[in-house]
């Protein structure tokens, strides 16, 4: 039996994604290679992709105010691999429905910002400062490393920032 030719092409993207985190799994340990990549080349294909694999409850929306033809310094596994972390722990905090918005803007010529907001319950008061540490979590399984990750992966390898920048629902890098 054929499949439509959008299943196909959906199986592909997934072959290719988990040969991505295969690549990633595998270069633990070893600094990333890093390259200039056209930032919005990235982002907005990833969002698309993630929006087909998380809830039809959930609405994702990406506003890009920055040029379409800007360049940044990165490792696209790694980066993605960020983005895809806090919005999937957005889609759990709001129990599979509401609301992403991912916002990029440029902070000057060197720095790109993205504040990824979403409709959940936030980020308990005295939590703020805790969610970014190996073991943080809230969920009944998981070992806490995700938040962590992020936070390796954009301030060492990416020389950025992550923090909480609203305790009510959003992030930033």
């Amino acid at each position: 039996e054929r499949y439509p030719e959008e299943y196909t092409g959906e199986i592909e993207k997934d072959i290719s994604r988990l040969e991505m985190i295969t690549s990633r799994f595998s270069s633990i340990g070893s600094a990333p290679t890093m390259k200039y990549e056209n930032i919005s080349e990235i982002i907005g294909p990833f969002l698309d992709y993630l929006k087909r694999r998380i809830s039809t409850k959930v609405k994702l929306e990406f506003v890009n105010e920055i040029n379409p033809q800007r360049s940044m310094y990165l490792n696209r596994n790694l980066f993605e691999w960020v983005i895809e972390n806090i919005c999937k722990n957005a889609v759990d905090a709001m129990t599979g429905v509401g609301e992403i918005k991912v916002r990029m803007f440029s902070l000057n010529k060197q720095e790109v910002a993205i504040d990824i907001s979403d409709t959940g319950k936030g980020i308990p008061k005295g939590k703020a400062k805790t969610v970014f540490e190996p073991g943080f979590t809230t969920k009944q399984r998981g070992w806490g490393l995700g938040l962590s990750l992020c936070k390796r992966i954009i301030e060492n390898y990416h020389n950025g920032k992550i923090f909480v920048k609203n305790l009510l629902n959003l992030l930033s890098i």
